[in-house]
């Protein structure tokens, strides 16, 4: 029998060319940073419904935000909050790379975006149309506006992108899991570009009384800059954000014959699950140490590469020891030097968008080697030990990032970016 010969393909590097963030301390990504740099909180009382029945009150709300400057008001009547975020989102991202969709590329262009829960506030006032008058006060747009991959169709049909097109629902992984699909679809040559990320706007009464049964939410209601805790003895919960995060992925080679900016090369994306419980991670941190393992052995990294961190750091008692654990598990005697943050306590929990702001911020923290602080973090747990940068922004001499995401049903994303030298 004749040998065949097995040709292989060069391989396709995937940089972000462009990023956009709404959130409660910015709505770019440069008042996004600024926020971040100043230690600044976003989260305040909640002003969306009464919560004087509710234990927790405080949640981490975008302000300022004027749908109209980036849709139209008709067709911003027809979304959900979560997918208005979105194609603000998108709009910035798109704009800062630069880039045009038109009829030459738009079938190579395509959109995933991610979202946990997807349109709350829709369901829940469809809810009470219902009660109240019955089949025949339910909007035909009640479904459209809900399911949560209408984010991604709805920045398709913004853009006039038909290359693939998708939505991971994965909880608080998320927005990490849609990065990571839409990576692969790059070096899979099913599409040139990708405009990927999460969006997510749940602060709403039905969502944060069910947080607020499963005892998950932060009660420091006195102070909410300071309700979110990450990593510290007196953590006592999360704190609900909103918002949504958006890159713009792209084939190197196709960047650079275009002389688009480069803000970052994505290296290497891991998934995986623990298999263990609905909502609580494994103990010993395994799935999200798998997670971590894969994207370096896709990178073709070794783990003390690894600079810097920003890590999930919920400011739940179990996720916090958890994620120490797997780091520690993976990266041995250089997790005694990493640099870790969780900028959750500045912006909350934005649940299926926080994978992909907080990408963007490991990229920023690339680009300016600056790692952003840990606010609120002044009693650290003895179990949590490693260096999670408490308080101020440290500057250092940065060339890889690690960002990752856990959520509930066990699912672990973890994704790697390296400065563009």
């Amino acid at each position: 029998m004749d040998k065949v010969e097995v040709i292989k393909l060069p391989e396709r590097r995937v940089v972000i060319t462009g990023m956009g963030v709404i959130s409660s301390i910015g709505l770019n990504k440069e008042e996004f940073w600024a926020s971040l740099m100043a230690g600044r909180s976003g989260v305040v009382e909640i002003d969306r419904f009464d919560t004087d029945n509710f234990p927790t009150k405080v949640a981490a709300q975008v302000q300022g935000f004027n749908v109209v400057d980036y849709i139209t008001r008709k067709d911003a009547r027809r979304m959900d909050l979560f997918v208005q975020y979105a194609c603000a989102a998108a709009r910035i991202a798109v704009e800062d790379a630069a880039l045009e969709i038109s009829a030459a590329n738009q079938q190579r262009t395509g959109v995933w975006v991610g979202s946990g829960i997807g349109g709350m506030d829709t369901f829940e006032s469809q809810h009470h149309a219902f009660i109240k008058k019955g089949v025949g006060g339910i909007s035909p747009f009640f479904i459209p506006m809900m399911i949560p991959n209408m984010a991604a169709g709805q920045v398709a049909i913004m853009l006039g992108a038909n290359g693939p097109n998708g939505c991971t629902v994965t909880a608080c992984a998320s927005g990490s899991n849609s990065i990571g699909e839409a990576f692969q679809i790059i070096r899979n040559s099913k599409a040139e570009v990708m405009i990927a990320g999460g969006t997510e706007a749940s602060i709403t009464p039905l969502a944060v009384g069910g947080f607020c049964a499963m005892k998950a939410l932060s009660t420091a209601n006195d102070d909410p800059a300071r309700a979110c805790k990450p990593f510290d003895i007196n953590r006592d919960g999360f704190v609900m954000g909103e918002g949504a995060g958006i890159l713009v992925l792209e084939e190197m080679q196709h960047a650079l014959n275009r002389g688009a900016h480069i803000y970052a090369e994505l290296i290497g994306y891991g998934s995986s699950g623990d298999a263990v419980h609905m909502v609580q991670p494994d103990s010993e941190g395994r799935g999200a140490a798998l997670a971590f393992r894969s994207a370096i052995s896709e990178a073709g990294i070794k783990p003390e590469e690894v600079d810097y961190m920003n890590a999930h750091g919920t400011g739940t008692n179990l996720n916090d020891q958890v994620e120490t654990a797997a780091v520690k598990e993976v990266f041995g005697l250089h997790s005694q030097k990493m640099l870790i943050s969780s900028t959750k306590a500045a912006h909350g929990h934005m649940l299926g968008a926080a994978g992909a702001v907080e990408l963007i911020a490991a990229i920023m923290a690339l680009i300016n080697n600056t790692v952003p602080p840990t606010i609120n973090l002044e009693n650290p747990d003895p179990l949590c030990d490693l260096d999670y940068v408490p308080g101020q922004p440290r500057q250092q001499e940065l060339r890889v990032a690690l960002s990752d995401s856990l959520g509930f049903g066990g699912h672990n994303a973890a994704l790697l970016v390296r400065k563009i030298s």
